[in-house]
């Protein structure tokens, strides 16, 4: 891979007519990118206003899930949509005798009109019905809030939940994997971390996170893999380029279906969160505790800069390095390096280390607090899982779960860089199905994994490309 300081020097002369802000080094804003020369991500990269600073068509200024509290399916159903339609529904029937009696006040009203007090009447039995409306829509909001205190403690109106489309999920698994035993006792979870400082958890921008957290339900062990945001893979679609950028195109269901068609994988749900929601969690958790190097410092010092202007807070420089306690928008800052050895490879093991040392924290909490956590949380992810179904019981259960192993795909020893003619500098897998059985075998303890007919496809795609780009 390039060196990325020496990208964004040259990148730097392209946008020179670009107004800068001379109190942080734009190298660490994200949002104007050039290293992707797809026309969409140049697109995707920058604010979605268009037309005078209107939103952009279908966008609105704010984000999707502060309109939507609670996502809903395509058939206005969700998984967990029974058990808030009963909460909210026997609230709603609650007020309901109001409305009989409301309609008695009608006709009171009616009676009066014919000869019991005139336009007086009318005017009385009028102001009655509205004072009785006004009391029974105010018991409706108490109950309603009841009903949400009792059954969902948590804050269920700033989860950000979508229902994915099962079926779209279903076809990318393949048939090898849906009949493997070995894989039959896991739970697997992608994880994505998205530049939402458009506040755009959904779509139309690249995920610069893509993890996979697969769980052994017998024993509660937990591997943590990252793919690599710029592996050079299927799309889905018979798109082969960066595999971020299946996020960008059609959002997590996309992204999931990439990662279930390429590596072999039965993955059902996700959790999308941005640099705020990351933010907040670590400073509901207390900090973290990381080991930082000399080589971090000023690195993870400019991203701060640069965040506590876009998210309007307030920063503290790191000054020493060495084990020690970082806040959230330190710990976000820190994520996000990549200006050191080991590139983006070495970004995406930092990732990994917050999130472990954000699980370590969690671990030592009792239940009250993790749900504080938790509201932190919700109000910034995008996810398909269940709050009462899926959340709250692996909150519950948190002390049964153990890190115990991480790792990055595609693997050190079997994977190169290069650039791919359009889509840019490229980390490449070598051999997809060489890398798809070791994949197995760390996850899944499967020495033995033999890929699906369309890996062994997209294998040979791969390779056929970068025979081409490269010329070995």
């Amino acid at each position: 891979m390039s060196n990325r300081d020496d990208e964004y020097y040259e990148r730097d002369e392209r946008r020179s007519s670009r107004r800068r802000d001379d109190r942080y080094d734009d190298r660490y804003d994200d949002r104007y990118d050039d290293r992707y020369e797809d026309d969409y991500d140049r697109d995707d990269r920058r604010p979605a206003r268009r037309d005078g600073g209107r939103p952009a068509a279908g966008r609105s200024s704010r984000s999707e899930y502060d309109r939507e509290p609670v996502r809903s399916s395509r058939n206005g159903s969700s998984r967990n949509g029974s058990g808030r339609s009963s909460s909210a529904g026997s609230s709603r029937n609650g007020g309901r005798p109001s409305s009989s009696s409301r309609g008695s006040s009608s006709r009171g009203g009616s009676r009066g009109g014919n000869g019991r007090g005139g336009n007086g009447g009318k005017k009385k039995s009028s102001t009655k019905a509205i004072v009785l409306l006004v009391a029974e829509v105010l018991v409706a909001c108490v109950l309603v809030y009841v009903a949400y205190t009792l059954f969902f403690k948590v804050d269920v109106t700033k989860v950000g939940k979508v229902n994915l489309n099962e079926e779209a999920i279903t076809k990318s698994i393949s048939e090898t994997v849906a009949n493997n035993q070995e894989m039959s006792g896991y739970t697997n979870i992608a994880l994505f971390g998205v530049d939402s400082r458009e506040e755009a958890l959904t779509k139309n921008t690249r995920s610069d996170t893509i993890m996979i957290a697969s769980i052994n339900n017998a024993t509660g062990d937990v591997k943590l893999c990252s793919v690599y945001r710029d592996t050079y893979l299927n799309l889905s679609n018979d798109t082969y380029t960066k595999c971020n950028a299946a996020y960008a195109q059609g959002g997590p269901e996309q992204a999931i279906s990439m990662l279930n068609m390429n590596l072999d994988m039965d993955i059902q749900d996700f959790v999308t969160i941005g640099f705020r929601g990351l933010t907040e969690v670590v400073d509901a958790l207390g900090g973290v505790e990381i080991d930082v190097t000399d080589a971090e410092i000023s690195h993870l010092n400019n991203y701060q800069s640069t965040m506590a202007q876009e998210l309007k807070l307030n920063y503290e420089p790191v000054t020493s390095a060495g084990l020690q306690t970082l806040n959230g928008l330190q710990a976000t800052a820190y994520c996000r390096i990549r200006y050191t050895a080991g590139d983006d490879f070495k970004r995406a093991e930092r990732q990994r280390t917050v999130l472990m040392a954000c699980m370590d924290k969690a671990k030592g909490m009792n239940y009250s607090q993790l749900e504080n956590v938790a509201n932190k949380a919700f109000g910034h992810i995008y996810t398909s899982m269940d709050l009462t179904e899926d959340i709250l019981p692996l909150l519950k259960n948190l002390t049964n779960y153990e890190i115990v192993d991480n790792n990055g795909f595609p693997y050190e020893e079997m994977r190169a860089t290069g650039t791919m003619g359009k889509a840019g500098s490229c980390v490449l897998p070598k051999d997809l199905q060489g890398n798809v059985k070791w994949l197995h075998q760390f996850l899944f303890d499967d020495a033995n994994y033999e890929v699906s007919s369309d890996v062994q496809k997209y294998s040979d795609k791969i390779a056929a490309d970068v025979s081409r780009y490269l010329g070995n």
